[in-house]
């Protein structure tokens, strides 16, 4: 394998890893939010029991998705120099804005957050968990926006020529609110969100299923499927909302989720299939004829534009984004359907005897896991052969001092860190989980000392 695969290879699996952990954090830091305010309002021990006990995972899922968040920023100048300084004017805003603006804030509340409990009043605690959850929420911000400029560049000029050119900004707020950049924000969110809400229901049904902190897990579960259940319709609005983007912003993109080649012809919808990218066509799938199409333009019978518009050397890879795109959307259909059937099971009061259901709702932490996954690989692979679309493509963009040979030892040294850190993570998880509440939380409310 030559150098510009293994660092593609390197920085894929680097990504992903970490990617595993802030989409938690997020997600955690809403639920915490809105636990601790229910604690705050009512001063049931229950609710002061959930947060401390959420708040340990939150901690755990913090501190990996910090330590494997910091490889990255060195993979860029070590790995991908061209690409460093060709947009390192953008992206160093985009990255400091978020060390200011979010890093900041959630680090310097997080102590309070962990340690405060006894030492500062109930509100401020309080204050302190929402403060982290912005942090959180805010950082996600920043590296959306990032890298949806390298999807939508926008507000920069370029200067120099050649492999001495870079962009620099030129309107900050247009580089911002570029054209991809709320819908993918959001979409990000709704993702986060299902990832924590989805954590908490997983937890709470496994307690369900082996009769354990029955209250506990009970109440776990009705904040967790509302936030769910939001989340899971939201990603469904806002995915919709990106695919519109990409159509307008993105046609080669687009093209590649559906499979769609023929320019003349009206899309169909697939709802799957295999991309024969040799023929230009899908096998063995299944389709609603122009439904595409009446998605994007409100009109069926409109022809959108296919990969055939575009010479074979700008077009993704399409069965790889077909399915990563596909992959997504059925998980999140998925998910939606678990919602609902548990709203309405809990709404029959059947929810916590249904053990079939529950055990659906153990399984369901993976779902928003791997969604998200498909979700990044689906864009990013979609964005291709372009690392800033339309300017810098990807084999212009790696470090072209760089032997193959160390590449691949960097490459077998951060797997083997990451399979332990992996494994330490799991370890720990299953321990708090297995421990469970404090029971001396359940009893009577939590006062601290003014």
């Amino acid at each position: 394998m030559d150098v510009l695969l293994l660092s593609r290879l390197q920085f894929a699996l680097t990504i992903a890893f970490h990617y595993i952990f802030p989409p938690l954090s997020i997600g955690l830091g809403l639920i915490l939010v809105i636990m601790e305010g229910l604690y705050l309002k009512t001063k049931d021990p229950l609710y002061h029991a959930m947060t401390r006990f959420w708040v340990k995972i939150f901690a755990l899922t913090f501190a990996i998705g910090v330590a494997t968040g910091i490889v990255m920023e060195f993979e860029f100048g070590a790995n991908w120099a061209v690409y460093s300084r060709y947009v390192g004017d953008v992206f160093g805003s985009a990255l400091a804005a978020e060390g200011i603006f979010a890093f900041f804030l959630e680090s310097g509340f997080l102590a309070v957050l962990l340690f405060g409990w006894d030492k500062v009043s109930p509100v401020f605690h309080f204050v302190s968990t929402v403060l982290v959850a912005l942090g959180a929420h805010f950082s996600a911000i920043w590296i959306v926006v990032a890298n949806s400029w390298m999807q939508t560049p926008a507000g920069f000029h370029v200067v120099g020529e050649g492999m001495k050119a870079r962009a620099e900004i030129t309107d900050f707020w247009a580089m911002v609110f570029n054209p991809s950049a709320v819908e993918r924000v959001l979409h990000v969110y709704m993702g986060a969100w299902q990832a924590g809400a989805w954590f908490v229901m997983s937890v709470a049904a496994y307690y369900l299923l082996k009769k354990r902190w029955t209250d506990f897990a009970k109440k776990s579960i009705k904040i967790a499927l509302l936030v769910a259940l939001i989340s899971s319709l939201g990603q469904l609005v806002t995915g919709d909302w990106s695919a519109k983007k990409a159509s307008a912003h993105q046609p080669a993109k687009l093209a590649a989720f559906e499979g769609h080649y023929d320019s003349r012809k009206p899309a169909p919808l697939y709802l799957w299939g295999w991309v024969d990218e040799k023929e230009e066509r899908v096998r063995h799938g299944a389709a609603i004829p122009g439904m595409l199409s009446w998605i994007l333009y409100g009109d069926a019978s409109k022809p959108v534009r296919g990969l055939r518009s575009f010479s074979p050397e700008d077009r993704p890879p399409a069965n790889l984004v077909f399915q990563a795109y596909h992959g997504m959307v059925a998980i999140g259909l998925g998910l939606i359907v678990l919602a609902f059937l548990s709203l309405f099971l809990l709404r029959k009061g059947r929810l916590f005897e249904t053990p079939w259901v529950l055990r659906l709702c153990v399984l369901s932490v993976i779902g928003p896991q791997i969604a998200n996954q498909l979700g990044w690989m689906a864009a990013e692979a979609g964005r291709q052969p372009w690392i800033v679309y339309g300017l810098l493509r990807t084999k212009d963009a790696f470090s072209k001092n760089l032997a193959a040979g160390q590449v691949m030892a960097s490459l077998i040294l951060f797997m083997l860190v990451y399979a332990l850190l992996f494994v330490l993570f799991i370890y720990l998880l299953d321990r708090k989980i297995k421990q469970g509440p404090e029971e001396g939380l359940l009893a009577a409310p939590h006062r601290a000392e003014i």
